[in-house]
C-alpha cells in the first residue's frame, strides 16, 4: 500500500463513511518561527489544516508555498473533492482529517503526555518519546529524515550514529552536514526515523518500500498525517508517534502524543 492507494480506498468509501458526505468546515494555516533558548539556530514551520467534524487534519508545507486563498477555497467542499485536489498538501490534510474521524487516536493508540514547560523542554521530552519507539542500540546508524536537533540530541546521548537528511540541507546544531537526498542515506542505515512531512513532499513511498524490502525498523514522528501514517503500521512502518493539531509547540501546558506500534509476529 502507498499514499495513492490509501487515497483511492478512502475515496471509494472502503475505510469509513462516504467522503462525499463529509465537508470541511474550517481551513487555516499556522505559521511558526522558533529559536529555542541555548540553541544557535532557528527555523520556520508552516502547516495547512482542515477541519472535518471534530477532527483537524494537517500537512506541513514550505513557508509561502500554499496561499491563504487556496486554503480558504477548501472550506465548504466535500472530502471527496479534496482527496482529488491538485495540491498534495490539501489531499494529505483532507485525508488526515477524514481518517482521524474514522479512527480517533484516543480510541486505538497508547496516549502519553508531554509535560508543561518551555519550548526546549517540551521539544526534548517529545524527542525522547520518539526515540524510545525506535529503541536503537549504541553503534547502529539511523537515517533521520526531517532534521530535528532534539532528536539528534537523544541519539547522541545513546551513542547512536546517525545520518541527518533534510531537503533544506545545511548543518545540524553540531556542525554536521545534512544530506538532501534520502535515497543516498538508505545504503548503510540500520533504522529510519522519519518526519510525517515525507507524506507532503512525496518521500514516504521510498522509505516504506525500503523498510518492506529490508525489514529494517521505520518509525514516523507525525504532525503531518498523524492519522494517515498509522495505516502503514505492519506494512513498512514499525511505529508512529502521532501528534494531531494543536501541536506541542503551540502550548506551554501538557500536550498529548499518541503512540502506535506494530504487533510482534
Amino acid at each position: 500500500m502507498n499514499l495513492d492507494s490509501l487515497l483511492r480506498r478512502a475515496l471509494a468509501g472502503e475505510l469509513g463513511p462516504d467522503p462525499a458526505d463529509q465537508r470541511v468546515s474550517v481551513g487555516f494555516t499556522t505559521r511558526q518561527g522558533v529559536r529555542h533558548p541555548g540553541r544557535d539556530g532557528g527555523y520556520r514551520n508552516e502547516v495547512v489544516s482542515l477541519r472535518v467534524g471534530a477532527a483537524v487534519g494537517s500537512c506541513a508545507v514550505e513557508p509561502g508555498r500554499v496561499t491563504d486563498d487556496a486554503v480558504f477555497e477548501c472550506v465548504g467542499r466535500s472530502v471527496a473533492e479534496l482527496l482529488g485536489h491538485a495540491d498534495r498538501a490539501v489531499r494529505v490534510a483532507a485525508l488526515d482529517a477524514y481518517l482521524m474521524g474514522v479512527r480517533p487516536h484516543a480510541e486505538v493508540a497508547e496516549t502519553t503526555t508531554i509535560p508543561a514547560g518551555d519550548s526546549l523542554a517540551k521539544s526534548l521530552h517529545r524527542a525522547g518519546t520518539v526515540v524510545d519507539l525506535l529503541a536503537p542500540a549504541a553503534g547502529q546508524r539511523v537515517l533521520v529524515v526531517g532534521v530535528v536537533n532534539s532528536l539528534l540530541h537523544h541519539l547522541r546521548l545513546r551513542r547512536v550514529d546517525y545520518t541527518p537528511c533534510d531537503r533544506k540541507g545545511g548543518t545540524t546544531e553540531w556542525g554536521e552536514p545534512i544530506l538532501t537526498d534520502a535515497a543516498k542515506g538508505l545504503t548503510d542505515c540500520d533504522a529510519i526515523l522519519a518526519s510525517g512531512m515525507t507524506l507532503g513532499d512525496d518521500g514516504v513511498d521510498l522509505l516504506l518500500d525500503h523498510a518492506r524490502t529490508t525489514g529494517i525498523p521505520l518509525v514516523f514522528f507525525a504532525q503531518t498525517g498523524s492519522a494517515v501514517l498509522p495505516w502503514f503500521i505492519g506494512d513498512g512502518a514499525t511505529a508512529v508517534s502521532a501528534e494531531p493539531y494543536p501541536f506541542f509547540w503551540l502550548d506551554g501546558g501538557p500536550t498529548p502524543i499518541h503512540r502506535y506500534r506494530a504487533v510482534p509476529a
